[in-house]
């Protein structure tokens, strides 16, 4: 069964850190390319970051820009969202998917919120 899913959210306070897992069960996530998407109360779900399949390049919203990094454990079939100098704009649920422009596989979500 083919299955994405996200852990690692939580309440952080703004100027924190958070590190995002995408693990990928019933096949190699190596083979794909895998976008990081949030979705805040009341708004529409935006792409933040992606990694391609091919040569791992690497794409971010100008929102999170310098602050988020993807990455990818071949290892242990996961890709990473690191999230560092949160603020409370970046409060959403974050959902992982292969295929950045057409995204699939959708995984649960996993709550993301920056409050003092």
């Amino acid at each position: 069964q083919v299955q994405l899913v996200e852990s690692g959210g939580g309440l952080v306070q703004p100027g924190g850190s958070l590190r995002l897992s995408c693990a990928a069960s019933g096949f190699t996530l190596d083979y794909y390319a895998v976008g990081w998407f949030r979705q805040a109360p009341g708004k529409e779900r935006e792409g933040v970051s992606c990694i391609t399949s091919s040569d791992g390049s690497t794409y971010y919203a100008d929102s999170v820009k310098g602050r988020f990094t993807i990455s990818r454990d071949s290892a242990k079939n996961t890709v990473y969202l690191q999230m560092n100098s949160l603020k409370p704009e970046d409060t959403a649920v974050y959902y992982c998917a292969t295929d950045c422009n057409f995204p699939r596989n959708w995984g649960q979500g996993t709550q993301v919120t920056v409050s003092s």
